[in-house]
């Protein structure tokens, strides 16, 4: 699937079975929230945080999931083209930082 059949997908879906999108804050707040959901499985599945029993049923696949699709309705709540901006923000990164990294004696 690309960015662009993504973004059309999660607007079918709103608009079928979720009624509208919720507004701009509300959705910075929910991915505010999934972004959380992410961190507490990475601090325990790889850092050094032990687990909880209820957080056995969390995936990070499903988790990182969540985040996708209220980026997206973010995206197409605000007219932007994900595509667009992903191929804009890598030639950015690009021209920025095309030696800062290769010369960067930490990651030697």
């Amino acid at each position: 699937m690309t960015i662009k059949e993504a973004q059309d997908i999660v607007d079918k879906w709103i608009k079928q079975y979720g009624v509208r999108y919720f507004n701009e804050l509300t959705n910075m707040a929910i991915l505010t929230e999934e972004v959380g959901e992410v961190a507490r499985i990475m601090a325990r599945t790889y850092g050094e945080q032990s687990s909880k029993t209820t957080d056995a049923s969390k995936q990070l696949a499903d988790e990182l999931a969540d985040v996708l699709w209220v980026l997206i309705c973010i995206a197409n709540q605000t007219g932007i083209n994900l595509t667009e901006a992903l191929e804009n923000n890598i030639k950015k990164k690009t021209e920025r930082d095309c030696r800062r990294h290769l010369e960067n004696s930490k990651l030697k």
